[in-house]
Formats: structure tokens, sequence, C-alpha cells
């Protein structure tokens, strides 16, 4: 289906460990990619993991840089999170709602809850892990964290789940790739939404 202008926002969130940057990795398969379907590249100051790489994650910048852009209102969304800094660049977004198509975002539960503010059309989906027993394997198994950055993380990703309501869809990811079908389905659902849909087309195709 032909994607109609503005362009959706899809803001995507979750505990830490709880699996939304691997949705994300799947959503924007190349044949999306080529319907306009795009990645909102975070800023961070923390350093990078192994395996990612600098504008395709985040772009991994140090605490000066990353202040000057806040000064600038380079960032739509940016807040502090897990001992690091992230914000969300404003012109992708932008670009998106102008041109078409859709920009899928990666953020913490605060940056959700300001990029709504700032985008109320947007589609906000709050991913669940399948128990908290596995949210904590998890996070243990990624070992990419010290033992004081895991404690933070495991505490505020308690507090976010208790969040979850304030979202307009959630899914529990318990296993990926039904997880990544439900929120496609959401996605395109949202296509159906009377306040998205262009009425003045609709009754003209009906013959109303």
């Amino acid at each position: 289906m032909d994607l109609p202008k503005p362009g959706k926002i899809v803001i995507i969130s979750s505990p830490s460990g709880g699996g939304k940057s691997s949705i994300c990795r799947k959503l924007l398969s190349p044949a999306r990619r080529k319907k306009g379907w795009t990645f909102s590249v975070s800023f961070t100051t923390r350093k990078a993991r192994i395996g990612e790489r600098n504008g395709r994650e985040y772009y991994f910048v140090g605490e000066e840089k990353f202040m000057e852009l806040a000064r600038r209102d380079f960032f739509a969304e940016h807040f502090k999170v897990h001992l690091y800094r992230y914000g969300t660049p404003r012109a992708p977004l932008e670009r998106i709602r102008e041109k078409g198509g859709v920009v899928i975002l990666d953020v913490d539960v605060q940056g959700a809850f300001r990029l709504r503010k700032e985008y109320p059309d947007a589609i906000t989906i709050f991913v669940l892990p399948p128990s908290v027993t596995e949210l904590r394997r998890r996070l243990k198994k990624r070992g990419t964290e010290t033992r004081e950055q895991l404690l933070v993380r495991f505490e505020n990703a308690k507090k976010e789940i208790a969040l979850f309501e304030k979202f307009d869809y959630v899914v529990i990811n318990k296993e990926l790739n039904v997880a990544v079908k439900e929120v496609l389905s959401i996605i395109r659902a949202h296509n159906c939404r009377i306040d998205y849909i262009n009425k003045k087309q609709i009754k003209k195709k009906i013959g109303y």
C-alpha cells in the first residue's frame, strides 16, 4: 500500500533489554527503505559498543558537542538516561512529515513522552519483555555494561515498565519475529484511522 502524506513518525520505546533496537532493525528491510521507510539516528555521549558504527546505530559525540547542539535547538528531545545523554535530531522528523514515508524512532520512555508533545500525531508503541526475570537475563547476557551500569539500567527498567499504559500500543516481545509482525500491523493499520485518512479522497473514490 502506498503511504499517504503526511509521513508517519513511529516512536518505539521499551525498557533497556526489551528488544526495541532489534525490532527496529527488522522493520527497516531494504524493500521498506525503498518505500520511504527510514531510521532516526539519535546522538549519544556514550561510547560505541562492539559492532556499532557511528552514524548507523547512533552518532557518538562528546559531552561538550552534545550540549552545543542542544543549545542550538538541534534536538526534538534530549535527556540524560543511564548515565549518558541521548538526543533525537529534529530535521529528519520534519523532512518525513513534509515529504511522506515512515520514520522509526528507537527512544527511551522520557524521550517518547517529549516527542509526543512535539508531534501529537506520532504513533507510540511500547515493547514489553515477556517477564521481568527474562529482562534481567537479557541485560546480563549482553555483557556490555559494568555491574554499576547494569544495576542502574535494571532499576530504571522497572520504573519504565510501569508506564506502558501511557502509550498508544503495547507489544510483548517474547519471540522477535512475532513482535515485528505485530508492530508492522500497527503501522499499516494507522493508514485507516479516521483522523489520518484524506476524507475528501475517500468520498470521491466511493462516489459519495
